[in-house]
């Protein structure tokens, strides 16, 4: 590791100044970027830990019925108090191991987005808010590429806000060193119609899968899943081949429909 100096703001204020001066970087569970910085990948002279910023931490039910977790919050509080969306909560409680879940946070794994992190699946196909410190960005519009977000130099994720569904479910099929999603399918089902949103498959990505979501929004029944997508601007790795993450893709939206409650 080389040297760089740490930050430890108490406030988001504090934490977007210290983020306006050269080179700085945002630190919050350190999950993704301290790998990063030991491969010499990154090399910020500045690191602003957003760990102690207790604004940015917890889960509430805001006056609009959303499940409203901060920034900060990490993977294992989310598991544990958000009950009030069980898919949300399964999914947090399944990522990684206990020390990743013990230190990863929301915020982190939103504003990487890493295309095989679960979060993004979950924000794409429930509608979330993802709340900066400077304004709110609906996740249509907030996931951009892999590792491309809506995100300005500088801005930070402070809170998510979930509307919460009548019915969903998440599947994946994990990479079994690394237990991110090979495929990662979430399933949300809401009154006026059915989200899914797939990770881990495509290379621009998390993405909504929009033919399985008119079938589902129809008729919500695993035998309502349609064919897999095509397996082109899917990820070919050594871990699988477009054409087969394709196939997971419609293996794990059928799994997720049939788990979801």
């Amino acid at each position: 590791m080389y040297s760089f100096d740490i930050q430890r703001p108490t406030s988001i204020a504090d934490a977007v100044a210290a983020l306006a001066t050269d080179e700085a970087q945002p630190l919050g569970g350190g999950q993704t970027l301290i790998p990063t910085l030991k491969q010499r990948l990154a090399a910020p002279s500045v690191l602003v830990s957003l760990t102690a910023i207790a604004e940015m931490k917890g889960v509430c039910t805001g006056d609009d019925g959303a499940l409203c977790i901060g920034g900060g919050t990490t993977h294992a509080t989310v598991a544990k108090e958000a009950t009030a969306y069980p898919g949300l909560a399964a999914l947090a409680g399944n990522i990684g191991d206990p020390a990743v879940r013990n230190r990863g946070t929301i915020g982190g794994s939103l504003a990487n987005n890493d295309p095989s992190a679960c979060y993004p699946a979950v924000a794409l196909a429930s509608g979330a808010t993802i709340v900066t410190n400077n304004r709110s960005i609906a996740a249509d519009d907030y996931f951009q590429g892999m590792f491309a977000t809506a995100l300005d130099e500088g801005e930070i994720v402070t809170e998510v806000r979930f509307p919460v569904p009548e019915k969903s479910c998440y599947m994946k099929f994990e990479q079994p060193a690394s237990r991110f999603a090979l495929v990662g399918v979430f399933v949300a089902k809401y009154a006026d119609g059915v989200r899914v949103a797939v990770t881990g498959a495509s290379e621009e990505g998390v993405f909504r899968w929009t033919e399985a979501e008119a079938a589902l929004s129809a008729n919500f029944s695993a035998d309502a899943v349609p064919a897999a997508p095509s397996g082109d601007g899917m990820i070919s790795d050594l871990h699988g081949s477009g054409a087969y993450r394709a196939h997971l893709v419609g293996v794990m939206t059928k799994r997720a429909v049939a788990g979801a409650s």
